[in-house]
């Protein structure tokens, strides 16, 4: 029997090739029941009409995860950019995960605005039973009591620092709060450490991929001796800013809401959008036939949804039970039913999350809400990384840090929080008072 680096190579050369449905014949049982050859072909097709068609493999490095079961990495290189092929691989050479993800950069540098002098960092265990996730707790050195935010990563199967490529923007969020007074906790998502198990789930949903961890980390950073119990926030990035209202009203301790590039339009739509304006970018075979695939996956969404709809038919692998989670979700909705204070900030740069197709929605279901506060940082992305050229994906793989303007807003916002009352500026003449 070949080795699990070889089988991983052999791997990526068959997709390279298009013989999807012979890489979905070495899936294991868990990971058949969750990704299809078809969706495998999508996702691989998503990825290289960015990058452009594959030009050489790099050499496979791996690491045993336990006895009978070994990761690994691929670097694959293409016309345009590169990323990797992960893969874990059982001593049968069945392939138990798969995932296309950035490509390994340079080692992550603190940013200039965070002092690790002035807080400390320990490890915790979020969530309880099999599927409990790992965790970082920052506390700033001193007796407090600092108030807490817990960080929630977008979607995706994201580490606690949502690593992508060189940049860890959610460390960067820790890091730089932690700094500024404010304790932190971020975790894994249960995507990333669990993948195989959770996504073969016929009735995994946004709710459960986020909610029943937030909720467990708000109480864990309640338990910090030197955290004020009060004053304990949610800030959610994306896909985490989307769920972040769905949270605190399920913790009614939770004090606050920070929504960072939190997309409110159906993600079916969105989809679509993006994969067309990626699409316009780089024109081709390869970008038309995601665009096809995802316009065609949508509008099962949008009108043929129910229970039993094949994952195949539906966006990124994704099954029926998650879709008709978000349909029945409605964030501003839910952000208008909370009691709490909002802090919206939005990157004018950004063209997953926009200000057009997502902040408009907030704007108009918030409005007149004197506890919203609302800030768009016209040079950030969608990972508020700054900038002055068009946000393209490869701009996301240079080495850089989130922006210090928002850190230092989160932190001015937190701080208002505590005086209890506002602190009222205008951010455009047309857009709400933000307070």
């Amino acid at each position: 029997m070949q080795t699990a680096e070889a089988t991983a190579v052999m791997v990526v050369a068959w997709a390279r090739d298009g013989r999807f449905r012979e890489i979905a014949a070495l899936f294991a049982p868990l990971l058949r029941a969750a990704l299809t050859a078809e969706t495998l072909q999508a996702a691989w097709l998503a990825e290289t009409a960015g990058t452009g068609p594959v030009t050489d493999l790099g050499e496979p490095s791996s690491e045993s995860l336990r006895p009978d079961l070994i990761r690994v990495s691929v670097p694959v290189v293409c016309e345009r950019g590169q990323f990797t092929a992960v893969m874990s691989v059982d001593s049968a050479g069945l392939l138990n995960g798969l995932r296309l993800a950035p490509p390994v950069g340079e080692p992550w540098a603190a940013p200039s605005y965070a002092d690790p002098d002035a807080f400390e960092e320990r490890d915790v265990k979020v969530g309880a039973g099999a599927l409990s996730v790992a965790g970082t707790v920052t506390v700033p050195r001193g007796d407090g009591p600092w108030p807490g935010v817990v960080l929630l990563s977008g979607g995706g199967p994201f580490d606690r620092d949502a690593t992508s490529g060189p940049n860890k923007p959610l460390k960067d969020l820790a890091w730089g709060l932690a700094s500024r007074g404010v304790a932190v906790l971020r975790h894994d998502k249960v995507t990333f450490t669990h993948a195989a198990e959770v996504t073969a789930a016929d009735d995994f949903t946004m709710t459960r991929e986020y909610v029943p961890y937030a909720v467990a980390a708000v109480r864990l950073l309640q338990e910090e001796t030197h955290v004020d119990v009060g004053r304990v926030f949610v800030v959610g990035h994306s896909m985490g800013g989307k769920v972040a209202p769905r949270v605190a009203e399920t913790e009614p301790s939770v004090a606050g809401v920070v929504i960072l590039a939190g997309d409110a339009e159906p993600m079916h739509r969105a989809a679509v959008r993006v994969v067309g304006h990626l699409a316009a970018l780089d024109p081709g075979p390869h970008s038309e036939a995601v665009l096809e695939e995802i316009t065609r996956q949508a509008a099962t969404v949008e009108t043929a949804l129910s229970p039993r709809t094949p994952r195949e038919d539906l966006p990124f692998g994704l099954p029926a039970s998650y879709w008709l989670d978000l349909r029945f979700y409605d964030p501003v909705a839910t952000a208008v039913r909370l009691d709490k204070p909002l802090l919206i900030l939005q990157g004018g740069r950004d063209y997953q999350v926009t200000v057009e197709n997502d902040l408009s929605l907030w704007r108009e279901g918030l409005a007149g809400r004197p506890n919203v506060t609302i800030q768009i940082h016209e040079a950030d992305d969608h990972l508020f990384f700054p900038g002055t050229e068009p946000s393209t994906p490869a701009g996301y793989m240079a080495p850089q840090h989130v922006d210090a303007a928002v850190i230092a807003d989160i932190a001015a916002w937190l701080d208002c929080q505590l005086q209890h009352g506002p602190c009222i500026r205008v951010e455009t003449p047309q857009a709400n008072q933000i307070s």
